[in-house]
């Protein structure tokens, strides 16, 4: 299956693409007869091509079982998803924490499911990390220091941060460290850190672990400062006019995978076990974060500076 990764300078161009049109009934389509496309939009959370080689059998799977070509939609930035879901098309996405509650409160999308992981987990949590010879230990030598966030539409790379420095005093960040910046993905930020670019970091701590399992310096040289509570794993969320039948068949189809040998395998290569059942108040601790910073999701301006 042909998968279009969108990047920023290709978005404008690619915006006139047909929109799925999928209020009837999702019955497999008829021999010869041309049916639209189901737009599943991706958040750029590692290296673009990981992510291909991760969503793709995902969405070969759905596309036998939905009666639509299911394709993938790559945005080079965690805003994006928010901001062109609309205007690109996009019928459905796999949201991250942050990215789910501010488009739940912009746009009014529903969760049907998020994965759980081979280890039996749904859920992340954010890492704030230094380099273990940085002698950085608390918020108090972090003053002065270079932080890397991953991008301001983010639970762990952003948002996360944010309210440990309220906790701990911090009234603006932008002053108190030297420089602070956004590296676009967890995996960038980890790695800056690493090669030592920046002094501290943010990101969830799935990506850090995978990293590390192919980077041993991961875990030898990097020293985790802070861990924030669990919040809800990346969950496939569709716009609110998608007619009831075929949000019900993506849901059935994607909580019924590990039934099937062939959505088992598929499955496993894409690292869980099984979809599970989400809602919206799966995201409580997203949205009280937001509360204690006093952030406003309907307003929130969530472009990078």
């Amino acid at each position: 299956m042909k998968i279009f990764v969108f990047l920023c300078s290709f978005i404008a161009a690619l915006s006139g693409f047909p929109k799925s049109d999928l209020s009837s009934s999702p019955t497999p389509p008829q021999e010869g007869k041309k049916e639209s496309f189901f737009w599943i939009g991706l958040i750029p959370e590692q290296n673009i091509f990981r992510q291909i080689e991760r969503y793709e059998p995902l969405a070969n799977y759905l596309s036998s079982k939905i009666g639509k070509e299911v394709k993938l939609k790559i945005l080079a930035r965690y805003g994006n998803i928010v901001n062109n879901f609309v205007s690109l098309g996009i019928d459905g996405a796999f949201f991250g924490s942050f990215t789910y509650a501010l488009a739940q409160r912009k746009l009014g999308v529903e969760v049907l499911a998020r994965p759980e992981s081979l280890d039996g987990s749904s859920t992340y949590h954010g890492l704030i990390f230094v380099r273990k010879d940085s002698r950085i230990k608390s918020i108090r030598e972090m003053k002065g220091k270079r932080f890397v966030f991953v991008d301001k539409a983010t639970t762990a790379g952003f948002l996360l941060p944010l309210a440990y420095f309220k906790k701990q005093g911090v009234k603006d960040y932008k002053t108190y460290f030297k420089e602070t910046y956004f590296s676009g993905t967890h995996e960038d930020a980890i790695h800056d850190v690493l090669n030592k670019k920046a002094d501290i970091g943010a990101a969830k701590n799935t990506v850090f672990e995978r990293l590390a399992q192919a980077d041993k310096r991961i875990r030898l040289d990097l020293e985790i400062l802070e861990k924030s509570p669990a919040v809800p794993e990346n969950g496939l969320a569709v716009r609110k006019s998608l007619g009831p039948s075929v949000k019900k068949v993506i849901q059935e189809t994607l909580l019924n995978m590990h039934n099937d040998p062939i959505g088992k395998t598929v499955l496993k290569n894409f690292g869980a076990r099984k979809f599970i059942w989400t809602t919206d108040k799966d995201y409580d601790p997203v949205f009280e974060y937001a509360r204690e910073i006093k952030l406003d999701l309907a307003q929130y301006d969530y472009m990078n500076e």
